[in-house]
This record gives C-alpha cells, structure tokens and sequence, in this order.
C-alpha cells in the first residue's frame, strides 16, 4: 500500500528538526503545574487497567514523566529521528516506530492513550481513522486524554528551528473533536480549554479532553 504524502511529509520535518526540538521542550512540563496534575490524573486513572502508550511521543519527555509517576508508558512516533533521540534521552523507558493511522498494537490491550499535541499535524479526515484506532486498542474502560491547540484554522510552515519544513498544524473546536470522539466509541469525561502561557511561545488557547471507552 502507498503511503500517506502527509505522512511521509511530517516524518521527514520532524526528522530534520528532532534534536531543536527535544532541547527546546525537554524541560517544559516543569513549568506548568496544570498540565502535570492533567497527566497525573490521566495516569492514576490509566494505569489502573494497563499500559499506556503516549502516541506520537516525540522526544520522549512526555512518556519519561508518565514512567516516573509509575505507570507502565511507553512511546509511538512517526519519526525514527524522534524515536533516537528518546531512546538517547530516557534509555529506561521503551519507544518504537509507527503511525497513529495503523498502530502496531494488538486490541484491547491498553489501559491509557495519550495523544499530547500528536493530532493537530493530521489532515481532517484522518481523525475518524486515528481515532477508531485509538478506540480499538484500548482496553474496556480505558481512557484517552488529548491535548490540541483550539480554534478553526490551518497553518502551514516551511522553516522550523532554522530548517526547510512542509508542515500543516490544524487548530480544532474541542466541540467537534469532542463529537468525532463520541462517534469512535468514547464518553467524554472532562474538558478544560486554558489561556496560552504567557511565559512561553504559545497562541492562541489549548484544549484538552479526558474521555473513555464507552
């Protein structure tokens, strides 16, 4: 089967910028008290029914801090520049290859998906797919937390920390988003849509939703 050109696309600029990227963001969550207590929450729910994969985990930070808080994280990424860097980073903490849209995962055997911010570079009618996906791999009961940037638009950059890029970031209503999820299977929990930090790079707000099987 030919592959996605968005996927090929996104795999070869987060290749190209995977080391900016991880200096840049390896330290982040140390600032921001309310995404730790989100994670922290999303943990102690997940990982009472299984393992937890954080697809489309980048560098890697985010599943290192899931794995201190004890549960059983593990890491998904396009990109085999991000996965490196990971596996360099945090050599306790297990990380594969693969793709939101055909996971490499059998059924039923997650308690706990995390997709931090890995949704916002997918094109519109990948959602139902990666989400149905999600759904399949997931344990009954088991729980997803999302987080994306909200609003109604699309961008498409061509320069990243310095290198030549083609990347598309969509901004998405958490209605909508919230309505696809239910479509796929899940009961959505809780929402919280929060100001961008004004400490950091951030725009525009941040969405972030708690949902479960249903």
């Amino acid at each position: 089967m030919t592959e996605a050109e968005f996927l090929r696309t996104n795999r070869a600029t987060f290749d190209a910028v995977a080391a900016d990227y991880a200096e840049t963001f390896r330290g982040e969550l140390a600032g921001r008290p309310l995404d730790r207590a989100l994670l922290g929450a999303f943990a102690e729910l997940a990982a009472a029914r299984g393992p937890i994969a954080d697809l489309g985990c980048g560098p890697g930070h985010v599943t290192a801090h899931l794995a201190a808080l004890g549960a059983d994280a593990f890491g998904v990424d396009l990109s085999p520049g991000m996965v490196a860097v990971a596996r360099q980073a945090y050599p306790r903490v297990r990380f594969e290859e693969g793709s939101m849209t055909a996971l490499d995962l059998p059924d039923d055997g997650l308690g706990g998906v995390l997709a931090w911010y890995s949704i916002v570079n997918l094109p519109a009618e990948q959602l139902p797919v990666v989400f149905a996906e999600f759904r399949r791999v997931l344990a009954p009961g088991g729980w997803l937390l999302l987080a994306f940037q909200a609003g109604d638009e699309s961008l498409h950059a061509t320069e990243w920390f310095g290198h030549p890029v083609s990347l598309d970031l969509h901004r998405r209503p958490p209605e909508l988003v919230a309505e696809l999820l239910g479509q796929a299977g899940f009961a959505v929990s809780a929402q919280l849509v929060r100001e961008p930090d004004e400490s950091s790079a951030e725009k525009g707000p941040r969405a972030h939703l708690l949902a479960r099987t249903a």
